[in-house]
């Protein structure tokens, strides 16, 4: 559904300017537990390896970088500041002890369809760092032609050579941190990069044939304005990439150091966001791009809008995806996976996730399995979170429940916000409106069990 924007009235803004997920998965990572541990994710995978469905399906790579040169402010990844590149070495030696856990259970050449390196900065690592680890994982998975293989890159890391070098490594997909143009926005976040820097490297990676290139965007961050916004979008309008991504930036100064240096005065208020959320929406449709979901947008000819139009995406811990119902191995420190009906996370700091590897022992510290009331309710959310809508008989075929009972209590919230001109309520299901794509978070989180018997909120960004 491509929305048409139009004015958010400020009752709504009052009413729905609260905390809320992400959902990137549901339930969602602050109920992990440290119950679920190492044996249990060892469980999980020998299951997958014994049930012929699971190996008929293709996994997902997740790998963490952790290290950065620089500190940006607003950040809140699991990284780690260091100018002393040789601590690569030893982190490669361990995830290559990581991925040797893996193939122990599962057997090596388990079809891989989708890898992403993120961090951190993966391009912290040299050309030959880069092909150390993806040489150890070709020897242990088998990378499926014409699979998305992508990289997140810090345009201050890389030039033109070093593109020929990941194009040479098998990346085809990539997706650069820009997050704003505005040099007063990017002095007050500690990043600088200039614009023309980022189109140059932009056009070279286009010349060297990469299928898909990303350009990450954050608003709400100090000095900026919707104003000073529109000018960001125009530039990104003109860089024209396959995908945006757009984040909300979540101001949680309590639980992430870094943003303490930013100045809270500095931040533009919730309807300024909203309206940057706005403007942004009617810059990039007004510019062919098709809007994927709460902070996707790609061009029609994109796998991801392609995904969209045909029912089949999905959301992981990376943000939307084209892969549904994809188990996804995370590797290094702090990943998340997913293998079956559980979740799991890796040790947050490099000592700890050594110190598991060392034992030989999966570096796991927490995880989840899930219940059948979380499987249906994930279903629920990640319908109206990838397609904005749902219809009852297929998550009653699916789940052998009756909709309307089991969730009585919640359609009854969700009637409230159809009156406000939310959502849709028929017979058959939930359709979300224009404006209630502004707020899909509050209405993934009606049906968020989890979230509705404890409302504590503060671990969450704004939802606007």
């Amino acid at each position: 559904m491509q929305p048409t924007v139009e004015r958010i009235p400020d009752d709504l803004l009052r009413r729905f300017d609260v905390a809320g997920p992400r959902y990137t998965s549901y339930p969602t990572a602050d109920r992990f537990v440290e119950a679920f541990g190492a044996d249990d994710y060892a469980q999980a995978l020998a299951q997958r390896r014994s049930g012929a469905a699971a190996l008929a399906l293709p996994l997902s790579l997740y790998v963490h970088i952790p290290f950065c040169e620089s500190l940006c402010y607003y950040c809140a990844c699991n990284k780690i500041i260091t100018k002393h590149h040789d601590r690569a070495t030893a982190y490669l030696r361990y995830l290559s002890r990581e991925v040797d856990l893996h193939t122990a259970l599962i057997g090596r050449g388990q079809t891989v369809s989708q890898l992403h390196l993120g961090g951190g900065t993966p391009t912290f690592l040299n050309d030959g760092e880069l092909r150390e680890l993806m040489d150890m994982l070709r020897r242990s998975f088998n990378f499926a032609p014409g699979g998305e293989y992508s990289i997140e890159v810090d345009p201050r890391t890389i030039d033109v050579k070093r593109l020929d070098t990941l194009a040479e490594l098998g990346f085809n997909r990539l997706s650069f941190g820009v997050q704003d143009f505005d040099p007063a926005v990017q002095k007050a976040v500690h990043r600088v990069q200039p614009a023309e820097q980022v189109f140059a490297l932009v056009e070279a990676a286009r010349v060297r044939g990469f299928e898909s290139i990303n350009v990450d965007l954050i608003y709400g961050l100090p000095q900026q304005s919707p104003e000073s916004f529109d000018r960001t979008l125009a530039q990104v309008n003109q860089l024209r990439p396959d995908r945006i991504a757009l984040y909300a930036y979540a101001h949680l100064p309590e639980r992430f150091k870094p943003q303490r240096r930013i100045a809270t005065v500095e931040l533009p208020n919730a309807a300024a966001k909203v309206s940057m959320q706005s403007r942004s929406l009617a810059a990039f449709l007004s510019a062919g791009y098709v809007y994927v979901g709460m902070d996707h947008f790609a061009l029609p000819d994109d796998a991801l809008a392609v995904a969209k139009r045909q029912g089949r995406l999905h959301r992981n811990f990376q943000g939307y995806s084209t892969q549904p119902d994809c188990d996804l191995i995370g590797l290094g420190v702090s990943s998340i996976g997913r293998i079956g009906a559980t979740y799991s996370q890796n040790a947050k700091t490099l000592d700890e996730y050594y110190d598991f590897l060392d034992q030989g022992r999966f570096p796991v510290v927490r995880g989840l399995a899930l219940t059948r009331d979380d499987i249906l309710r994930r279903a629920v959310i990640m319908a109206l979170m990838c397609q904005g809508q749902l219809l009852y008989e297929s998550i009653e075929l699916a789940h052998l429940v009756d909709f309307k009972s089991y969730f009585a209590a919640e359609l009854g919230t969700l009637r409230e916000m159809a009156q406000q001109g939310m959502v849709v309520l028929d017979d058959a299901g939930i359709q979300v409106t224009a404006q209630g794509w502004f707020f899909v978070r509050a209405l993934a989180m009606v049906f968020d069990r989890h979230l509705q018997t404890d409302r504590t909120r503060a671990r969450f960004s704004k939802i606007i």
